[in-house]
C-alpha cells in the first residue's frame, strides 16, 4: 500500500489485508464480523469478564493516489472521483455479502488496485448483536454493562454522509459509503421493530402504501404467486410467518399489528418485492425510508390515495407525480425545501407504460385517466379546513392532487440515492364537493385497489427486467460522492 496514507489507515484500523478477489475479500469480512461476534456473545454468557470486551466492527477500505478519469459507459457508482483513503466499516454479511461483492467487484475491474479488509477501531455494541438479551435488564446490569462493554453512541451514528455534510479533509479517510456500521445497525434494529419482520426478507423493490386494503390484496397475490412455483420462493408476513409452495393458508397474524407492517414477496436472489403499510402522515414516511434506506433497495414507490384538485378529474384517475410541494417539513433540516427533488426518467416511462397496459388505455384515452403533475404533500390530515391560505399555493404550484406522504418518500429516495416514484390514485375531490362517503369509497375500493396494486408491482417487474444499474441515475449522485451506491 501506498506510504502517503499509512498513517490513516493506522488510525482507523489494524491487521489489514490486500485482496485483488471479491469473493476473498467478503469472506475475509464475514470471518471478522463472525469471530468478533463470536467473543461478545461468548463474554455475555460469562457476564462479568475479568476485564472490558471490546470486539469491533470490519473495516474496508481502497487507497488511490491518483483518480482516473471515470469512463462514460460505467454506472454512475463505484467512482473514485478524487485521490485519497476511502473506508467504511461494516456489518451484518449475511444481509449485504452480495452487495459487497457487487461493489468491490466494480472497485477491483476498474482500478485495477486492491482492496483493503482489516479491524476497525470502532467496537460493535453490544445491543446491535444482543438484542433480545439486553431487553430485561435492570439499572444494576446496565451500569455493569457499561463498564465491560461498548453500547450505542449516537455521536457516531448519523446521517452525514448522505446529507453532504462531511467535509472530506486530506488527513481522514473518506467515506465509501453512505453509511456507517453503527447507523446500519441502528436501522436494522428499528427495522424489526416497525415492520415485525426480520431485514433479511426485505427485498430490493419496495412499494409503500397509506392503505390496509392494499395490504390485503398484495397478500392475495403473493400466496398466489408462491403457490404457482414460479420466481418467488417465499412470502413473509408479521411475526415472520412464513408461506411457502404447498403450506396450508393461515389467518393473518391475530392481535395487534406493528406499527408499519410488511409483507415480503420474495425471490432467492433477493430482488422480489416488499409492501410497507406506513399508515397516513409524512412522518411514519420518512421513519421507514430512513431505515429501509441502509439496505440499499433499488427502487420504491408510493402507490396509495389523494385527494384531486382539478374538476376534470375523476375518481379513479391515477396520479403519476413529476414534481411536488414539500409542505410536510419533516425533512427540511436534512434536505431544505430550496433542495429540488427531479423525477427519475426510467421510473416514471415505466409507471406510465404500466399503466397503459393494466388499463389497456393509450393515446388520449389515457391521459383523461392519468394526470402527470405536480403532488403537494401536506403534514395536515384536515388541510381541507385551511383553504383560504393554501388557495394561492395549490394554484401557483399548479398542484394537481394532495397527499401526506408522496413528497416525503420522494425526498428521501433523492436525500439516500434511492430510485423514487409515485403512482397515486385519486379517491376524492374536497375542492370540487365530491367527498369520499363512505358507500362511495367501499365500490371505488373494489374497483381500483387491484388494478392500482398490479401496475405497481409490474412496474417493478418491469424496472427489474429493464437493469437496475440504468435506473441508479447519475441524477442522484453530486460531485462528490461515496463511491458506493
Amino acid at each position: 500500500m501506498n506510504d502517503d496514507f499509512a498513517a490513516i489507515r493506522d488510525r482507523v484500523g489494524t491487521d489489514f489485508e490486500a485482496f485483488d478477489d471479491a469473493e476473498a475479500a467478503v469472506r475475509r469480512i464475514a470471518d471478522l464480523y463472525e469471530t468478533a461476534v463470536h467473543a461478545l456473545r461468548a463474554a455475555f454468557g460469562r457476564r462479568q469478564p475479568a476485564e472490558p470486551v471490546v470486539p469491533t466492527y470490519p473495516y474496508l477500505a481502497f487507497a488511490v493516489s491518483r483518480a482516473p478519469l471515470a469512463e462514460e459507459t460505467r454506472p454512475p457508482f463505484d467512482v473514485v472521483l478524487e485521490p485519497g483513503f476511502y473506508g467504511t466499516t461494516l456489518t451484518h454479511p449475511e444481509l449485504f455479502r452480495d452487495y459487497w461483492r457487487e461493489q468491490i467487484g466494480i472497485l477491483l475491474h476498474h482500478y485495477r488496485q486492491p482492496v483493503l479488509v482489516g479491524r476497525s477501531r470502532r467496537p460493535i455494541p453490544l445491543p446491535y448483536v444482543m438484542e433480545e438479551a439486553v431487553t430485561a435488564i435492570t439499572e444494576d446490569d446496565l451500569r455493569l454493562l457499561q463498564r465491560h462493554y461498548a453500547l450505542p453512541d449516537l455521536h457516531a451514528t448519523d446521517d452525514s454522509i448522505a446529507n453532504c455534510a462531511l467535509i472530506p479533509h486530506p488527513d481522514e479517510a473518506r467515506p465509501l459509503s453512505l453509511f456507517t456500521a453503527e447507523r446500519t445497525d441502528y436501522s436494522l434494529a428499528r427495522l424489526h421493530h416497525y415492520t415485525g419482520t426480520a431485514p433479511r426478507h426485505v427485498q430490493r423493490f419496495i412499494l409503500l402504501t397509506n392503505y390496509q386494503r392494499y395490504v390485503d390484496a398484495f397478500r392475495d397475490y403473493g400466496r398466489a404467486q408462491v403457490d404457482l412455483g414460479g420466481e418467488y420462493d417465499r412470502f413473509v408476513e408479521p411475526g415472520d410467518q412464513i408461506h411457502r409452495r404447498g403450506d396450508a393458508a393461515r389467518p393473518p397474524l391475530s392481535g395487534s399489528l406493528p406499527q408499519m407492517p410488511a409483507y415480503h414477496l420474495c425471490r432467492p436472489d433477493g430482488d422480489g418485492i416488499t409492501l410497507v403499510n406506513i399508515g397516513v402522515g409524512p412522518a411514519n414516511a420518512k421513519t421507514i425510508t430512513d431505515h429501509l434506506a441502509v439496505l440499499r433497495p433499488h427502487c420504491w414507490l408510493m402507490v396509495g390515495h389523494c385527494a384531486g384538485l382539478r374538476r376534470t378529474q375523476r375518481l379513479g384517475d391515477y396520479v403519476l407525480a413529476h414534481g411536488y410541494v414539500r409542505d410536510d417539513h419533516v425533512l427540511d433540516d436534512d434536505l431544505p425545501p430550496w433542495v429540488p427533488v427531479p423525477p427519475i426518467a426510467e421510473v416514471q416511462v415505466a409507471l406510465q407504460d404500466v399503466t397503459a397496459r393494466v388499463t389497456g388505455l393509450h393515446d388520449s384515452e389515457l391521459k383523461t385517466r392519468l394526470r402527470t403533475g405536480t403532488v403537494m404533500t401536506t403534514d395536515n390530515r384536515n388541510w381541507e379546513l385551511r383553504l383560504k391560505a393554501l388557495f394561492t399555493q395549490i394554484n401557483m404550484s399548479r398542484s394537481i392532487a394532495v397527499d401526506m406522504e408522496s413528497a416525503t418518500i420522494a425526498a428521501n429516495g433523492f436525500r439516500f440515492r434511492v430510485p423514487y416514484g409515485t403512482l397515486l390514485c385519486v379517491s376524492d375531490k374536497p375542492l370540487h364537493g365530491e367527498l369520499k362517503l363512505r358507500g362511495m369509497a367501499n365500490a371505488f375500493y373494489r374497483e381500483r385497489v387491484a388494478q392500482h396494486l398490479t401496475v405497481g408491482i409490474e412496474t417493478m417487474r418491469l424496472l427489474r427486467t429493464q437493469g437496475v444499474d440504468r435506473l441508479h441515475s447519475r441524477k442522484l449522485r453530486g460531485f462528490d460522492e461515496p463511491p458506493f451506491r
